[in-house]
């Protein structure tokens, strides 16, 4: 790395595309091994440690898959609506003894999703018989298994559910309570240490030269939001032993993320403090806002340094913190949701630079189209043009921007985890 005179006087004179930046920071990041044991109804979103099989068949029992009545399919042979079979209603035996034998020439009263008794192998809708005193005329002959759900129809004994790494769902918990399952062991959350730097930074009330700190809150509560656990620091001054001392206090932790001072100014240090401590990775990406973004590592930890422009902090988290934090918690990086809109407005963007405009979705027309109205073409601090907008429109590198009325896709970053 170039030292602190160099660099300020050169600035960035090339900026590493985004892709090849995350997939360097993903190369030096290592999934952790750390599990534990949860009951079910707390382990929505997190990945098995393991691999997971059905220890009981779903249902555990034969059912009668339709409101009916339970027979012994031969005693239907040949049923027909101009010659019924005439079956004896056991009503008696059934209530006294629920498990009582259907014996032959007997129908029982069964209803959807009770146990078929013993002795029935199939069920006469009730559609197709006529209870006539004490007796039962079926007019449809039935087979063996005919509306019958046989035990294990839904889930066999001993069948693969889950593979490890598989990150439960809602249904995910239904199905493995249904099977007897109380508790699985997966990966803990992933831990990330949050460090905002900059003297001019306070928690409120700011006085001539001061700012409100924003960036450690939001990044803090999107490391939550992305299924990790952040420790939310206190603001770290613009002064190398206090910043050193931080990162290093952090290194416990999956991730350690800093915000401000990543740029190349006399004042935004962190970047060399985190290559004495390890290695800068990457200094200066391809993208917009937010170029001066920087990777490393120290001790086996990543360390993203976030720009301190609001906008840029949040546009290279969710390009970097989040896939890094995904990778070393065992957590699916899937894609974000997305609408197509037509934007009402022309895009710019410079060649060989990947761009993040924020805009806001108009409602659907008749035919189902919606608009893209960009909330502020340049400001990588004003935070109030992501608050304020549904989503960005991401204009690769290959590109000069969209014109007015280009169908588009916005990304929905805020819209899941």
């Amino acid at each position: 790395m170039t030292n602190a005179h160099d660099r300020q006087t050169a600035g960035f004179k090339e900026r590493t595309r985004v892709a090849e930046a995350r997939r360097t920071l993903l190369a030096a990041a290592t999934p952790h091994d750390r599990t534990e044991t949860l009951p079910i109804g707390r382990a929505d979103g997190r990945p098995l440690a393991e691999s997971v099989t059905a220890p009981n068949p779903v249902p555990n029992y034969d059912r009668a898959a339709m409101d009916g009545w339970a027979v012994r399919a031969a005693d239907t042979f040949g049923a027909s609506d101009r010659s019924p079979s005439t079956l004896r209603v056991a009503v008696a035996e059934a209530e006294s003894d629920p498990d009582a034998a259907v014996e032959p020439g007997a129908a029982v009263r069964v209803h959807t999703g009770s146990e078929l008794p013993p002795g029935a192998d199939a069920v006469v809708m009730v559609e197709h018989a006529e209870e006539v005193g004490a007796e039962l005329e079926v007019f449809d002959a039935v087979t063996e298994g005919e509306n019958v759900g046989d035990a294990g129809e839904d889930v066999s004994e001993g069948q693969a559910l889950f593979d490890a790494g598989h990150e439960l769902r809602p249904s995910d918990l239904g199905l493995l309570k249904s099977v007897g399952r109380d508790e699985v062991s997966v990966y803990e959350r992933p831990t990330v240490g949050v460090i905002p730097t900059g003297e001019e930074l306070v928690q409120s009330d700011p006085g001539p030269g001061e700012i409100v700190e924003t960036n450690g809150l939001t990044v803090s509560r999107l490391v939550e939001r992305w299924g990790g656990v952040a420790t939310y620091r206190d603001v770290v001054t613009d002064d190398p032993a206090a910043l050193r001392a931080a990162v290093q206090r952090d290194l416990t932790k999956d991730v350690v993320v800093t915000t401000g001072g990543s740029s190349v100014g006399e004042r935004d240090l962190i970047p060399e403090v985190v290559d004495e401590l390890g290695e800068v990775l990457v200094h200066g990406v391809a993208l917009k806002p937010g170029h001066p973004v920087a990777l490393g590592v120290v001790e086996e930890t990543p360390v993203v340094m976030l720009p301190g422009y609001p906008v840029a902090c949040i546009v290279n988290a969710v390009q970097f913190l989040r896939p890094v934090l995904k990778r070393v918690g065992h957590l699916d990086d899937r894609p974000y949701p997305s609408v197509e809109a037509r934007l009402t407005r022309k895009i710019p963007s410079e060649p060989g630079v990947r761009t993040f405009a924020r805009v806001r979705l108009g409602e659907a027309d008749e035919s189902g189209e919606r608009t893209a109205e960009p909330t502020r073409a340049s400001g990588s601090g004003v935070l109030s043009s992501v608050a304020l907008a549904d989503g960005w429109v991401v204009v690769p590198e290959g590109r000069e921007g969209y014109d007015e009325g280009d169908a588009v896709t916005v990304e929905g970053w805020e819209w899941s985890a």
